[in-house]
């Protein structure tokens, strides 16, 4: 990989499901879910990344297709310019092995309480994935190893806590342990799929905070999803990371954290900064800036920008045609699918849709 290559690449992917349709006739036509459409991303080294948007928007979606546990429709993933799914592909001879690449994407899950055996002690738990992937290490130094990283994420003292059963944790403490778990595996990217979301309000300050202390220590990568957009904010603009926005199966808008909550670009992040009272917005609308409060159906979303039907803003150029991603700012970094990013656009000269204005 050269020097500039991201870790993790994301190309036009699509994630598309079938459903079945007809209620209890099995002969009745299949709907299809666009959950991810057409996503553009890049993960560096020692990069955060946090994900927010709506649910049904398709973030956690998108992040177990970053790291190799959802199989994409379309579009490729490539770890350190390895094709993910070529890796794994039983006629490929691929440069980097597929174990490999599992062992280097790791995942947090919401429900670490869910992820985690309740017939196995902590210890056994996280000894389990190092017996597999470091089998030459020996009881002793995988017990210590164990005990080492359970201390470093403040639970102390560690031989008391590797003992217990996960009934016998706060959900606090299992989301260590879920840290720890990925940890262990010195991975390149940690996909944390609403990871603090199940803690109290008190706790995930905490917890964000220790996740970023231990991200730059061990030198990973965070895929951070979340529907909260206080928390990616807050993650991301302390790693001095990147704050995407998903709507409808695509990534609408993303750019340094910061930047996009003070300069939201795209109407639909608007939308989402005015329901996050924590960001301390004062001034504004007093209603939401929509015209629709439901969102489409996913099976069959509207043509054209997706966030046209909702969007206070909408022109018939909206309805026609899918914005491209564009760069806003001088470094490249802030980009977003809106025709209301250019001066020079025809969306200027289209007519507003019924209860928009430009």
């Amino acid at each position: 990989m050269s020097a500039d290559e991201p870790v993790l690449s994301l190309s036009n992917v699509d994630v598309h499901f079938e459903k079945a349709g007809g209620g209890l006739n099995p002969f009745a036509a299949r709907d299809t879910v666009r959950a991810v459409d057409g996503v553009n991303l890049d993960i560096e080294s020692n990069d955060v990344v946090a994900i927010v948007g709506e649910s049904g928007s398709g973030k956690t979606t998108l992040g177990k297709t970053a790291v190799g546990l959802q199989n994409p429709t379309g579009g490729s993933i490539s770890y350190r310019g390895q094709d993910i799914w070529q890796a794994k592909g039983w006629r490929s001879d691929p440069e980097i092995p597929f174990e490999e690449i599992r062992r280097s994407l790791q995942i947090i899950h919401q429900d670490p309480g869910a992820s985690l055996n309740p017939n196995r002690t902590v210890l056994s738990s996280l000894a389990a994935p190092l017996k597999q992937w470091q089998p030459d290490l020996g009881p002793e130094d995988r017990e210590a190893r164990i005990l080492h990283f359970i201390e470093r994420v403040g639970m102390s003292p560690p031989e008391d806590y590797a003992h217990r059963y996960p009934h016998q944790l706060s959900g606090g403490e299992k989301q260590r342990v879920a840290l720890v778990r990925a940890l262990l595996m010195n991975p390149d990217v940690i996909l944390a799929d609403e990871a603090v979301s199940a803690l109290d309000v008190s706790l995930r300050v905490e917890m964000m905070d220790l996740m970023l202390e231990l991200q730059a220590e061990f030198d990973t990568s965070f895929l951070f999803i979340s529907h909260d957009l206080s928390n990616a904010r807050y993650i991301a603009e302390h790693a001095g990371g990147r704050l995407g926005v998903m709507y409808l199966g695509e990534l609408v808008e993303i750019g340094p954290a910061e930047e996009v909550i003070q300069n939201p670009q795209h109407p639909y992040t608007k939308v989402l900064k005015w329901a996050t009272p924590e960001l301390g917005v004062n001034e504004g609308p007093t209603e939401p800036p929509v015209r629709e409060l439901d969102i489409p159906d996913p099976v069959n979303p509207p043509a054209g920008c997706r966030f046209h039907t909702r969007c206070p803003n909408a022109t018939e150029q909206c309805r026609q045609a899918t914005p491209d991603v564009t760069a806003v700012g001088n470094d490249g970094r802030h980009r977003v699918a809106c025709y209301r990013s250019t001066d020079d656009d025809a969306y200027w000269n289209s007519t507003p849709l019924d209860g928009a204005e430009k």
